[in-house]
């Protein structure tokens, strides 16, 4: 199956809500973190919530929300007014991980769980913008 049959089936398969669990536990835990809390303005929570759950809404075959308010993601240059190290990688995927870890194999089956995971670790890596010194 070719990632884009993938995912216009992913969003249809699991819904809506499952997209709001993750992304409202993965905030959660955000709000309280030393590493990525202090990179959100403590006015804008519900805004951040909303861009990522549409991001990942239109990515998987959803609605279209988040291009119609933002257009092309562009989540490099999004993301470069913040230090995103290796740590702060790793924490992102971490607190993901935490949320998806909240949500059912019924309401997310394996193959789709992966296949969310995966799309993460990709994300992850592509925004990193400060490198370990070797």
């Amino acid at each position: 199956m070719s990632q884009k049959s993938s995912a216009d089936s992913l969003w249809a398969a699991i819904g809506p809500e499952v997209f709001d669990r993750m992304v409202a536990g993965f905030y959660q835990r955000v709000r309280v973190d030393d590493v990525l809390g202090p990179m959100y303005p403590d006015d804008d929570w519900e805004g951040a919530e909303f861009r990522l759950r549409t991001f990942l809404e239109q990515y998987w075959g959803g609605p279209r929300t988040y291009g119609e308010l933002r257009g092309h993601p562009r989540l490099r240059m999004r993301h470069m007014p913040f230090v995103i190290d290796s740590v702060a990688r790793q924490r992102w995927l971490d607190l993901m991980a935490a949320s998806l870890a909240e949500i059912s194999d019924e309401d997310l089956p394996e193959e789709y769980r992966t296949a969310v995971w995966n799309h993460m670790v990709q994300v992850a890596d592509m925004v990193i913008n400060h490198f370990d010194e070797a």
